[in-house]
């Protein structure tokens, strides 16, 4: 294993950068350099820069070393155990907004650290936000994200968690749900497998039993007029649409090359 940094006089000099760079690359880093940036910024003196490189010459996840993951321009608190937001998530979020620009009432289901959430209502202004996972970790960490825009954060399996006042009210109803098969969880990446919860990852024998259970409900939810949006993989788009559509959802798919994603987007008629 490669040895942390010699400590610098400064830990945000240029020489710190290209000696953190080079370790972090020896560790197999792809972004190094990108990633030695992130941590100078948020090393405060040179023995904190030492402990933040080890962990993550350790494996540890770089947003796991930073405390925060960068989502839509947004610092995401992020804590140990919780899923970390993916920046392909963005495009479901932007769909979000393009599909109910003036949505009043946000649901983020199967939250997480309640990136998504937190986005669509620090876009939208004044938006009602209820996020709800069913993970307690994720809770906690959604709300110290939510905090900020006024959102709530429910602890609970998909909608059971959700106050039934919002039946009939939901302009936007966002759920990340977890849609790798379980027989492929274990080839994911370590970073993912070893420091993510199952829960969040596990979408059962094809990936999409949780999105199956959301679109079946997800009508009795939404408002005339309100958008169901899940992000999925290309593979499994054509089953997630069919889900979509036999939940009596108006349903298209949207995908973004830039960043290999694919979001199923489903209106209440």
């Amino acid at each position: 294993m490669p040895s942390s940094p010699s400590s610098p006089s400064s830990p945000s000099s240029s020489s710190s950068v290209e000696s953190v760079a080079a370790v972090l690359r020896s560790a197999g880093c792809v972004f190094a350099e990108d990633e030695a940036r992130l941590i100078l910024s948020q090393a405060r003196t040179p023995r904190e820069l030492t402990v933040l490189v080890d962990r993550r010459v350790a494996g540890l996840p770089l947003e796991l070393v930073l405390g925060w993951a960068e989502f839509r321009g947004l610092r995401i608190l992020v804590e140990p155990g919780v899923f970390v937001p993916r920046r392909r998530t963005e495009f479901l979020v932007e769909q979000a907004l393009a599909q109910a620009p003036e949505a009043s009432v946000v649901v983020d289901l199967c939250c997480g650290t309640g990136a998504v959430g937190t986005a669509l209502a620090t876009a939208l202004g004044d938006a009602e936000l209820h996020a709800a996972d069913i993970d307690p970790a994720a809770v906690r960490c959604a709300r110290r994200n939510v905090a900020g825009v006024g959102g709530r954060v429910h602890a609970g399996d998909l909608f059971a968690a959700l106050p039934p006042g919002l039946r009939g009210r939901v302009d936007i109803l966002a759920a990340n749900v977890p849609y790798v098969p379980t027989d492929e969880v274990g080839l994911l990446p370590a970073e993912a497998r070893d420091h993510e919860p199952l829960v969040a990852l596990d979408g059962g024998t094809d990936g999409l039993d949780v999105l199956r259970r959301v679109a079946a409900q997800a009508p009795h939810w939404l408002a005339p007029g309100g958008c169901l949006l899940i992000e999925t993989s290309e593979a499994q788009a054509p089953t997630a649409v069919e889900a979509f559509t036999r939940a009596g959802l108006t349903t298209r798919l949207a995908v973004s090359e830039e960043w290999y994603a694919h979001v199923v987007i489903g209106t209440r008629r």
